[in-house]
């Protein structure tokens, strides 16, 4: 069976960045599922898949326009100490949930000068040209409802 819209699909894969830095690996792990079609991952990914089948191995390489996006200068921001209330100590790598006017946010502080902390809300891939080794080891037909929920059930209780 090809993968195509509503298809679930098992992979493996290993992400690497243009240096040949391992940035995430499926290796010792269950494989990635996911339901195409429903933009459960990256859409470059998604759309070098469509059409492969079980068992192939291939090669992607995907933009940051069609990975986690390009870098934006505007999610950087400086804000006050303070606006970290309860937490002791603020170190760089720490992430947090910003509430901002576009919804919630995930932020990583990236700085601390004295009272000064600069986060970041871009994506940590965010402007990095993504390489994946991929191998696909199930495609299937979804059922009738994980195409209405939009993503796949791995069999146990399920509730929404």
């Amino acid at each position: 069976m090809q993968i195509a819209q509503n298809s679930v699909v098992a992979f493996h894969y290993t992400l690497t960045n243009d240096t040949g830095e391992v940035l995430d690996s499926s290796e010792g792990r269950e494989p990635l599922t996911y339901l195409h079609g429903s933009g459960n991952i990256i859409p470059g990914l998604e759309k070098e898949l469509e059409g492969h089948q079980d068992g192939d191995k291939l090669q992607v390489t995907v933009t940051p326009e069609e990975g986690y996006g390009e870098n934006q200068p505007a999610l950087v921001q400086e804000v006050p100490r303070d606006s970290f209330q309860g937490v002791e100590s603020i170190e760089p790598g720490m992430q947090f949930q910003a509430q901002t006017q576009g919804g919630p946010l995930m932020v990583t502080v990236t700085k601390v000068e004295g009272d000064t902390v600069t986060v970041d809300g871009n994506h940590p891939l965010a402007g990095q040209k993504l390489n994946f080794d991929v191998e696909i080891s199930e495609v299937r037909d979804a059922t009738e409802e994980e195409v209405e929920h939009g993503h796949v059930h791995d069999g146990s209780e399920h509730q929404h």
